[in-house]
């Protein structure tokens, strides 16, 4: 069974007719998607209903248009990651497994997904949640059927943050928490960052005082978005995989800082497109599915030696800017701007710049 790709625009936030129109023309079926990454046009913070509202308008599609049950098209895994900061389009790329038979001896894009075990209020942060995700990454491996973790290029995972509520139930069980409410969509992002890299070999198990401190240690594939809609770590893990057919294959590279386009260029000649040596959008020719990209302001608060201004901003959050200013760069190196760019990359990347995953058409 091969991976179908399709990215599609968001015309409004609770826009599902791209989806519809893949649906209507064929390339896959309602019951053929196993998982949705997108980004929606709301502010990105925990009172961002904006996912929710996508969530809900992709699931009816589904519902609608296919066989499962509701209790299995709940399950489907979707990540929404709100903001849509500059010129970011907001825009959802849908997985499918389809039915058409396209094994190959080459490597071919594969997907697993798993969910972790329930995460409690108290384990975001600690030890306790590095493991839990870990253990979810390794199931998502096997559902994808990829042993080598040098063939995963890519795990999009969405968690628990803390809301009022759960940390008055963390406080009436005698447990307390590691941070506050608006920190820890950041420290929950982060955690999981080094669960997926301890899972891939990328790290050993961090001690308790590192998660969060020790940006050293970081992920290369990671994109770790939070948020209220669920208590699980859900991931969704993508890879290359001998013989798993289709046309599409997936690379990774990380950008070094936010000016690093040619780090989105290395992520998408590591997904199998020749580049010439300076490349532009042109040089893509179409092949390009998506990128995904993680990025956060300099903690150091310079870029190339010179001073920067995010994070002493009081009107603007320096989220904001930051996804804003990669998504520009990003947009302009793929001649597209609904790419997909996350913030809060603590963990994922090197400090200051970040991950970056691209999908390409590699023909049949």
């Amino acid at each position: 069974m091969a991976v179908e790709v399709a990215k599609i625009e968001l015309k409004n936030v609770q826009d599902a007719s791209g989806l519809e129109a893949c649906l209507q023309r064929g390339q896959f079926r309602a019951d053929d998607v196993i998982a949705v990454i997108g980004k929606t046009e709301g502010n990105g913070g925990v009172n961002d209903f904006t996912r929710i509202l996508a969530d809900q308008a992709f699931r009816r599609v589904l519902q609608k248009r296919g066989r499962r049950p509701e209790r299995d098209v709940a399950r489907i895994p979707m990540v929404w990651s709100g903001g849509c900061d500059g010129i970011i389009t907001p825009h959802a790329t849908v997985f499918a497994r389809t039915q058409q038979d396209g094994a190959t001896s080459s490597s071919r894009l594969a997907i697993g997904t798993a969910m972790s075990a329930e995460l409690l209020p108290e384990d975001i942060g600690r030890p306790a949640m590095v493991e839990k995700v870990a253990a979810a990454v390794k199931t998502a491996m096997r559902d994808a059927g990829i042993e080598d973790s040098r063939d995963v290029h890519y795990v999009q995972t969405k968690t628990p943050l803390l809301t009022i509520e759960s940390v008055r139930d963390a406080e009436r069980r005698g447990k307390s928490v590691a941070c506050e409410v608006h920190d820890s969509m950041g420290v929950s992002n982060g955690t999981t960052a080094l669960g997926i890299a301890v899972a891939l070999g990328e790290i050993g198990m961090p001690k308790a005082e590192e998660i969060c401190r020790n940006l050293d240690l970081y992920s290369s594939v990671a994109s770790c978005s939070s948020g209220i809609e669920l208590t699980q770590a859900q991931i969704v893990l993508l890879g290359n995989k001998k013989g798993a057919g289709g046309r599409f294959r997936i690379g990774h590279s990380v950008m070094k800082d936010a000016l690093d386009i040619d780090g989105i260029y290395e992520a998408i000649r590591n997904a199998g497109l020749d580049l010439p040596a300076r490349p532009r959008a042109e040089d893509l020719n179409g092949r390009l599915v998506n990128c995904f990209i993680k990025c956060e302001a300099d903690r150091r608060g310079t870029l190339r030696g010179r001073r920067q201004i995010m994070l002493d901003d009081s009107d603007v959050h320096h989220h904001r800017h930051a996804k804003a200013a990669v998504g520009g760069v990003a947009a302009a190196a793929i001649g597209d701007p609904a790419v997909f760019v996350s913030v809060d990359a603590m963990h994922q990347g090197p400090q200051g710049g970040g991950p970056v995953i691209a999908i390409v058409d590699a023909g049949t």
